[in-house]
């Protein structure tokens, strides 16, 4: 055991006793041929060591703080997996504030990082990238605000504009023409907003109700009725709204699937659309979100990577501690292959991910291959493929998926 020990010490800084016994008891999958005959060092390093850190908020309370510490340990399984001899990675409370983040870059940078992954919020990214700018060192964030990429900063996250676009455009391929929208009062809420919008003009269709709901208990049922009522009088005029765009995740949409027959909203009539949040462990188990559309990643890669950490950890992860882990993967396919330069990390063949292939675009976005997924009884079914090679749909333009609006 003493070379799996080896490189679990490379992790910085330390590594709990507990962690080491429980990822060389796991039984990873790969993990035998990466480690040789017991007993056998690893391959000498060619050179000093690649420094990379994560920043990310582990001392944070409640979500966030979950969150930051599913995103270290995916961090670290990914670089356990890959034994990287020459690859060192700096593990960086961020205290989740700004000021957190930007005193955690000033650190790692002290100390020799040449990539940043994270931090987690919006904020934080934008304390930390004029910090990493001067020094000449990248950042691969892990926000979903499309406001702070660019300049030296790559988002390796799901965002929400081009998951709009492709649920939108393949509503439309099915004969969808006539759309209601019923979206949060938030940011997220505003932005998918516009995107809609764009999107159902581009597929040549009809926007013919919008209401916004703001987040109190009670916020939700008065608007639902004002679109039960314009769905009403559309089929009354024979000009049917056909559609219903209901964005979010399940602190939305159970909620609205609840009080859908309220508002005299039958889903079998209307086809119900979704974003990415509506991939969600048991959405089906309310009927009215069952045949429902919405885009994502094939779930394969996810399903694998989940039984991987759950195996190690003892639980199953957050949807976001995939993005650490792609991101050290990337870390490591980089360090040995160009280094974190602009031309390699948005090279044109992109980089494969547990989600699938993606590219990281110039100007800080992602492109992702999404597949449209139906909500069953008790699971999600492919309807359509992902596209083989990352990239916006048919004369659409955008990129990528979203996921966790806290995180803006």
């Amino acid at each position: 055991m003493g070379s799996a020990a080896a490189r679990l010490r490379r992790l910085a800084p330390g590594v709990a006793p507990m962690f080491i016994v429980a990822l060389l008891a796991a039984g990873l999958a790969g993990c035998t041929a990466e480690m040789g005959p017991v007993g056998l060092a690893p391959p000498a390093p060619d050179g000093p060591p690649v420094k990379v850190a994560i920043l990310v908020p582990l001392s944070s309370q409640g979500q966030p703080g979950l969150i930051a510490k599913s995103l270290k340990q995916a961090a670290e399984l990914a670089l356990f997996e890959r034994d990287n001899p020459n690859l060192q990675l700096l593990v960086k409370d961020d205290l989740g504030t700004p000021e957190g983040a930007r005193a955690a870059a000033e650190d790692v940078l002290k100390r020799g990082a040449t990539l940043i992954l994270g931090p987690l919020f919006a904020k934080s990214v934008s304390a930390v990238a004029p910090v990493a700018r001067k020094a000449g060192v990248p950042v691969v964030a892990f926000s979903n605000d499309r406001q702070v990429a660019g300049q030296g900063v790559y988002l390796l996250s799901f965002q929400p504009g081009p998951e709009v676009q492709r649920i939108v455009a393949f509503a439309a391929k099915r004969g969808r023409k006539r759309y209601a929208a019923l979206i949060p009062q938030d940011s997220f809420g505003k932005a998918v907003e516009l995107a809609f919008r764009d999107a159902v003009g581009r597929a040549g269709g009809a926007v013919a109700a919008v209401e916004t709901y703001p987040a109190s208990a009670n916020g939700l049922l008065d608007p639902l009725r004002r679109i039960g009522t314009a769905i009403a009088a559309a089929e009354l005029e024979a000009v049917a709204i056909d559609t219903l765009f209901v964005p979010g995740g399940p602190e939305y949409l159970e909620n609205i699937a609840r009080l859908l027959p309220h508002a005299k909203i039958d889903p079998g009539k209307v086809k119900l659309l979704g974003t990415g949040g509506m991939d969600f462990p048991n959405a089906g188990r309310d009927k009215s979100l069952i045949g429902a559309w919405y885009p994502g990643p094939d779930p394969r890669g996810w399903s694998d990577f989940a039984q991987k950490y759950a195996k190690t950890y003892g639980q199953g992860p957050p949807r976001l501690a995939g993005a650490a882990y792609d991101a050290v993967n990337l870390a490591i396919v980089l360090a040995g292959d160009g280094g974190y330069t602009a031309a390699s990390l948005t090279r044109a063949g992109g980089f494969s991910g547990i989600d699938g292939p993606y590219r990281l675009l110039a100007d800080g976005t992602i492109e992702r291959s999404l597949a449209i997924l139906e909500v069953q009884k008790f699971d999600s079914a492919i309807v359509e493929a992902a596209p083989s090679a990352p990239g916006p749909p048919a004369a659409l333009s955008g990129s990528s998926f979203s996921i966790f609006k806290a995180f803006q």
